[in-house]
């Protein structure tokens, strides 16, 4: 990450304003006072892109006959602020190289549940959830009644860890995420794959980030949308769908 710099500018000769503020009496206590000093509003950058505006202050610097505030006093302030200006990974960003782009799953945590599975090979747990396309067709029996799924279903896979309850050994729970995992159905677009596209993003909990799926990984991620077809063919007769939409 590259340094945060500050720049200075009168607020009387600009109006606007950035929904995101720093708080008054955050700014207060930095500075020593009991009434925030003015006139001054102090931008943040990381690198060459401005990241947040702070209006940090207002009203003339009034310090009861004191200096301007020294550099480490505005150097506080900045770490303070800069460290509200580190913006999170955004994961709708992501694409497989040739393949499927994350943003085509927007909204996918909050889709139905669909069932839980558990892989031993892998040692993870998981929960499939799918899109309204999807679930409306599961609720008229595909894939057990041998019918395909309609183009725009959409099937998400999120793989945990498994983790232990303390004080409760006997009982196993998610942990911390392991990757997920998207089907969408789309004939015209993945013909050759019996029109579903896959794709697998793996996350990483130390840096709270995605990136998708590799040849290095289990299973392999290639650069297409292909990944599950091999593994897929073994429910060719259910469209390619092992998971069923359990009783509830």
């Amino acid at each position: 990450m590259s340094c945060t710099t500050a720049r200075i500018v009168n607020t009387s000769q600009s109006h606007a304003r950035h929904p995101s503020q720093v708080c008054p009496s955050t700014v207060c206590a930095l500075f020593g006072q009991v009434a925030a000093p003015a006139n001054l509003q102090i931008a943040l950058s990381a690198g060459n892109e401005e990241v947040r505006t702070l209006d940090l202050i207002t009203g003339v610097i009034a310090m009861n006959g004191k200096r301007m505030p020294t550099i480490a006093t505005l150097t506080g302030v900045l770490t303070v602020a800069g460290s509200w200006a580190i913006s999170a990974q955004d994961k709708y960003t992501l694409k497989v190289p040739n393949g499927l782009a994350f943003s085509e799953f927007r909204g996918y945590e909050a889709w139905q549940f669909v069932s839980i599975s558990q892989d031993t090979n892998l040692n993870l747990m998981s929960a499939t959830l799918a899109n309204p396309v999807a679930i409306q067709a599961y609720l008229a029996g595909v894939p057990s009644n041998g019918k395909p799924f309609p183009d725009g279903s959409k099937l998400a896979k999120i793989h945990w860890n498994p983790d232990k309850i303390e004080g409760f050994p006997a009982k196993t729970v998610p942990g911390t995420q392991h990757d997920v995992d998207f089907m969408v159905k789309d004939s015209k677009r993945f013909a050759d794959s019996r029109g579903w596209g896959w794709a697998m993003f793996e996350y990483d909990a130390q840096s709270d980030t995605f990136r998708p799926g590799n040849s290095a990984d289990k299973p392999p991620q290639g650069n297409d949308a292909k990944c599950g077809f091999a593994c897929h063919t073994r429910a060719k007769t259910r469209d390619y769908v092992f998971t069923d939409y359990r009783h509830r």
